[in-house]
This record gives structure tokens, sequence and C-alpha cells, in this order.
């Protein structure tokens, strides 16, 4: 079994000397993270609820069992929802093969597992004992899960700013882009142009990783997918379930009885 910890029993575990810490957090209400570092790596795991992190001009998300991977000394915040229950590992920049930027990994059983086993042990191991040895035998799984495309683009332009907040407020915004460029007196393509420039993305595929974000929240929160296909303002639930298969790989009931399979 594991122990609960609070945010102070993080930040004192991040700078021990052992180059992978676990650690489990209950979050007993929805709470945000301000702005903040960490001397390690940090992954962050889903086991129960979701954490949203803004990250380098990002939002990511983070559903049940998937995580987020944050390098050393990046700066960013997080936010968790009610009673969601987060597995926090730390790992020193000395181990290599974690990637270089921040992402979304999705996670097997078996890393999940070894995650939780991990954060059960007493954390002040020595290098040869048994739990150095499983640590290791955890980061060379670790190292091999693949990248989802959990983020959504911020970005400090007046303009980007202003859409972005306003589509988070009201997921159900159906704007096109000739009416969000009406709004600011702009061209269509002058603003096709500035939110590419920004956000790396076409103006479609930018507010769908933003519906993505937001129909896993829901999702999470037990909502069904109707409730979700209104949510964020879609015709009809089949076009919703088009565009979530297209993204995900999987219907929204396939994802998340997937999901619930691997519940503990």
């Amino acid at each position: 079994m594991f122990n609960a910890i609070g945010w102070d029993d993080i930040k004192n575990f991040e700078t021990m000397a052992q180059p992978i810490i676990a650690k489990i957090e209950h979050a007993h209400a929805s709470h945000e993270i301000p702005l903040h570092t960490h001397p390690k790596g940090q992954l962050i795991l889903a086991l129960h609820g979701y954490v949203t992190c803004e990250v380098s001009a990002k939002m990511w998300m983070v559903p049940t069992h998937s995580a987020i991977w944050i390098p050393a000394q990046k700066v960013h915040s997080n936010r968790a929802s009610d009673n969601a229950q987060l597995c926090h590992l730390f790992i020193d920049s000395s181990k290599n093969g974690m990637p270089l930027n921040t992402c979304t990994l999705a996670i097997t059983p078996l890393v999940k597992e070894l995650m939780c086993e991990l954060a059960g042990h007493n954390q002040h191991y020595t290098l040869n004992s048994k739990t150095a040895r499983l640590a290791q035998v955890l980061f060379d799984q670790l190292i091999e899960m693949p990248v989802q495309p959990l983020d959504f683009v911020l970005s400090k332009n007046e303009v980007i700013q202003t859409m972005s907040d306003q589509l988070i407020n009201k997921p159900n915004n159906r704007k096109t882009l000739p009416q969000w460029a009406k709004q600011f007196a702009l061209t269509e393509r002058t603003l096709a142009r500035l939110i590419k420039k920004e956000t790396g993305m076409t103006f479609g595929k930018w507010r769908t990783q933003l519906h993505i974000i937001t129909a896993l929240k829901a999702l999470s929160d037990k909502q069904s997918v109707q409730q979700v296909s209104e949510l964020l303002g879609y015709e009809s639930v089949s076009a919703f379930i088009t565009m979530f298969k297209k993204v995900m790989k999987k219907s929204p009931m396939k994802y998340m009885s997937d999901l619930n399979q691997l519940s503990p």
C-alpha cells in the first residue's frame, strides 16, 4: 500500500539523492499549484480523475491512465480535478532516455503497476537495493511509452489569447474562421496565418485539440457521450464520435472502456 502525500511532501521528495522517486498524491478538492519548477524531471500519472498543466505556452491534459512528462527546470503550473489521485515520479536528469520536451505519454498497465509499487517502497533506498532494481525496471519500460496528442497551444498574442480564453470558457463556441476574423477586424487570411504562426496548427486542428481535452475531462467526470457532444456544440453525436476517433483512434466509449479496465 502507498501513503498519500501533500504538496509540501512532494517538494521534499523531489530533492532526494535517489535518481527515481515515486509518491502518490490525493487531491481532496480541485486545486491549482502555481508556476514552479522541479530539479528533477516530473511525470504525473492520473490514477483517478485528471490534471491539466500549463507548460511552455501550452495547456496539457492528463486523463486517467495517461501521464504528462515535464523535463527538469521547466516552469509550469497544474490543476487537479476534485478527488483526483495522482502518482508523481521524479527522475534525475542523469537518466537518459526520457523525452527532451514536455509531452503526454500513454501508460500501460505494467508501467502503472510498477509506479504504484515503487511508490509503496521507502524512497531512501540504496543504489544496489531491491527498490533500486525496481526503479530501473520501471525506467526501462517507461522510455518505451508512446506520446499522445493531448496538448492545446496557448499564446501571449492578444488575439490568440482572446480566442483561447473564449473557447476554453465556452466549449460550444462554433464560430467559423471568417466570424473570428470579423470580430478582430482582420481578414480571414491574416487570422489564419496568425493562428498558424502562434500555434503551429490550422484553426480547425487547434480547436479540435481543445475539444479532445474538454471531452476527456467531461468523460472522466462520467458525462455521457451525448452530453459531451452537446457541451462541445456538435450538431450530432456521430459528428463528435467521428472527430474523437480521428484523433484518439478509438470511439469515446471504447477509449473510456479501455481506461476503466485499467482502473486499480
